[in-house]
């Protein structure tokens, strides 16, 4: 491969105790893979060229070595996990057993497993599939790893997205060595605990934006209530009492009326639940006690309700823009134009309605502005390539408070809440509870 992907991770020279460099050992570390589907091959790409000397077991080596880089090393499992002392499970759940014949080989290694259950198997089996693993290698050291990252990104290299790797065990050395792997590869790996933990850590990618469900379906409620009230008032009411047909509205300019008002409620519920933590605070007199749940889950789908916010006032700009275009508009227009010459009127010209208008339209503008500006450097792509005062100078448009979440099973994580926050791991398999900062509110 060309280009990024051709200059290794891992230099030659390495920072001892003291702080000054010294040359690493000439011998690559040695890695086994055990299988050789799209996985493997992308595992084997990003290891390779990440510093690490690859050996990849297959069962058919002579037909599979052309798909793997050349510089790795391509033979029978049985070959492939003599020396290595870590060796990723590449392998489907039900092909688990065709490596038992290994059993002796593999004993007092560590093994990585990178599968993903289906739906349907996550629902079926009880136990996860590195729980399986492990019970049936049980001299063998099993380490959950790499299950949220794609092929693509393996190949690809990490970009600006998430880099965040879930890492969970029973044994810490053994984390900590595919910690370390992790950090060569580029990306950043989060102990989330125990063996046990890795039923939560393969249930990740099966989830479909678990984090939207509830923010998407109150910006729909929303939206369908302003419609609503929106369609009576500007084309029922008046087909009733006066018989004018307006239905004609529907389609752009009742939804452009009913946008902005969903927007400016989803804005203000992003702001909202900052300033009920505050009073909670500062009623109990301690920031070390839980929110209640309904404040708690409130506090962290702020991020997504933001976005909802500025995706409807994006689509009332657009509407606007076409309203001048509509056929209707265009009606309007030659009627005023007809009224104006039958009332013999050369010159029609309100200065009040003309300075409204400018001012109406500027202030959107600007609003749109702001509220984009926040939007985009709420993307982890944007966030994280902000130091801390340059984000802090971004929010500084709206209340700024802090948020820190504690979790079971996730190292604490302390994000702003402010606008689009919390910057939260995206991996995180449980609940978090969340403590306003009292000092920090402002």
């Amino acid at each position: 491969m060309s280009g990024e992907m051709e200059k290794p991770l891992i230099g030659r020279r390495l920072v001892d105790s003291n702080g000054s460099l010294v040359e690493a050992p000439s011998e690559a570390p040695k890695v086994g893979i055990l299988g050789s589907g799209d996985f493997a091959r992308s595992l084997a790409t990003r290891l390779v060229d990440s510093g690490f000397n690859v050996v990849v077991g297959s069962r058919n080596p002579k037909r599979t070595a052309g798909l793997f880089p050349s510089v790795a090393q391509v033979t029978f499992q049985v070959d492939a996990v003599s020396s290595p002392e870590v060796i990723f499970v590449a392998v489907f759940r039900e092909h688990y057993s065709s490596l038992c014949g290994l059993s002796h080989q593999l004993a007092g290694k560590i093994l990585v497993d990178v599968s993903n259950p289906t739906e349907q198997e996550h629902l079926q089996h009880r136990e996860s599939n590195a729980e399986y693993l492990a019970s049936l290698f049980p001299t063998s050291t099993v380490v959950k790893a790499f299950n949220v990252i794609s092929a693509w990104a393996l190949q690809a290299g990490p970009r600006d997205g998430n880099r965040q790797v879930p890492i969970c065990g029973d044994q810490p050395e053994a984390k900590r060595a595919v910690s370390e792997m992790v950090h060569a590869m580029g990306f950043m790996p989060v102990d989330v605990g125990s063996l046990a933990s890795a039923r939560e850590v393969e249930a990740i990618p099966l989830r479909l934006l678990p984090g939207w469900k509830v923010p998407t379906l109150l910006a729909l409620g929303l939206f369908v209530c302003f419609y609503a009230y929106n369609f009576i008032r500007d084309v029922l009411q008046p087909y009733v009492q006066e018989s004018q047909n307006k239905f004609y509205k529907l389609p752009v300019s009742v939804v452009n009326t009913t946008l902005p008002c969903v927007a400016y409620v989803l804005l203000s519920l992003v702001y909202l639940p900052g300033v009920l933590a505050a009073a909670l605070q500062l009623r109990r007199g301690t920031k070390y006690r839980r929110f209640p749940d309904w404040l708690d889950h409130w506090l962290q789908h702020r991020k997504q309700i933001g976005l909802l916010s500025f995706f409807c006032a994006a689509l009332h700009a657009l509407y606007s823009f076409c309203l001048p275009l509509t056929r209707s508009h265009r009606y309007d227009l030659v009627n005023l134009a007809v009224k104006q010459v039958l009332a013999n009127k050369s010159h029609l010209w309100v200065e009040e309605e003309v300075w409204r208008m400018e001012i109406y339209l500027s202030m959107g503008v600007l609003a749109l502005g702001t509220l984009s500006l926040l939007a985009v450097t709420s993307l982890p792509s944007i966030a994280n390539s902000l130091n801390w005062r340059e984000f802090s100078f971004v929010q500084a448009v709206e209340p700024a408070d802090w948020v820190q979440s504690q979790d079971t099973h996730l190292p604490s994580l302390r994000h702003q809440t402010s606008f689009l926050a919390p910057r939260a791991s995206a991996c995180s398999p449980a609940p978090v509870s969340t403590l306003c900062h009292m000092e920090d509110v402002s």
